[in-house]
């Protein structure tokens, strides 16, 4: 089933410009959350946290 898939893939003309597009789409999802969770205001964080108790 692999070598199908890898033979198909293969032929398609610019296939390989599409891993590298998804691996920066997560790498910069992924530094973008991670400086936002460290920039976050204390208030917020702490304001958001307390949601589900306040019911």
């Amino acid at each position: 089933m692999l070598k199908f898939v890898k033979n198909h893939m293969e032929s398609i003309v610019g296939i390989e410009i599409y891993p590298i597009i998804s691996l920066t789409i997560f790498f910069t999802f992924f530094v973008v959350l991670f400086w936002w969770v460290f920039t976050a205001k204390k208030e917020y964080i702490s304001r958001v946290s307390d949601i589900p108790l306040n019911d």
